[in-house]
């Protein structure tokens, strides 16, 4: 990281596209505590710097996977403290191993999907629908 990249401030409108989330989303963020407070302008103005916006890329993360907002607050206040990384590892593996479950899950129900796919092509598909499955 550049020193340029390192002080690199953000506006509000920037951190959004930037982590994906709305301008509403990361005040709703900052108040329940999910977000750091984030520096202000002069002029009172909220301004965010890269750790807010790799903080947010790990809380884009988890929501992603379907962490639960209470968990996600949980291991936001844990990481204030830096005694608790047995805390932060066991939620943090809790939560990869549910997100290994809706993988599974996902593959079995693609395999499902597949089985009825061949099914169709071997049961009267037309030729070009025929020639469209083989290629997947």
């Amino acid at each position: 990281m550049t020193e340029t990249t390192k002080s690199r401030a953000y506006t509000p409108a920037e951190a959004a596209a930037e982590s994906g989330f709305s301008i509403d989303t990361l005040r709703y963020y900052e108040r329940e505590g999910l977000l750091a407070p984030v520096a202000r302008t002069p002029g009172g103005r909220r301004t965010y710097g890269p750790a807010d916006l790799e903080w947010l890329g790990l809380v884009r993360c988890l929501r992603d996977t379907g962490m639960p907002i209470a968990d996600l607050k949980r291991y936001a206040q844990l990481c204030l403290d830096a005694t608790t990384m047995d805390e932060r590892l066991d939620l943090l593996r809790a939560h990869d191993q549910r997100v290994q479950e809706q993988v599974d899950l996902l593959r079995e129900q693609q395999e499902k999907l597949r089985e009825k796919i061949r099914w169709y092509v071997g049961n009267g598909a037309t030729p070009a629908e025929r020639d469209r499955a083989a290629g997947s």
